[in-house]
């Protein structure tokens, strides 16, 4: 499964858009699920799937019962490498 983006952002454009203002208090740099799937616009259940396709596992981490998301690798993941199973 290989969903390659065309948009390519750099380090400096992701830690840009969330530096300051509402998306900087809205999504900090440690994410929970709801506020990464709120992020993309894309129901939890869908993380979920590609979290159990380990689609997602440079990214995020399972801590107890909580599934926590690294905010700038995950849009990294999302936007620049694309989702695909290794």
């Amino acid at each position: 499964m290989s969903n390659r983006s065309s948009l390519n952002l750099t380090s400096r454009e992701i830690e840009a858009s969330f530096k300051e203002g509402v998306y900087a208090e809205k999504f900090p740099p440690i994410l929970t699920i709801a506020q990464a799937a709120e992020l993309l616009q894309i129901p939890v259940g869908t993380l979920r799937d590609w979290r159990s396709h380990g689609l997602l596992d440079d990214c995020c981490t399972k801590t107890g019962k909580h599934i926590r998301f690294h905010r700038d690798r995950f849009m990294k993941l999302i936007f620049n490498d694309g989702l695909r199973a290794d």
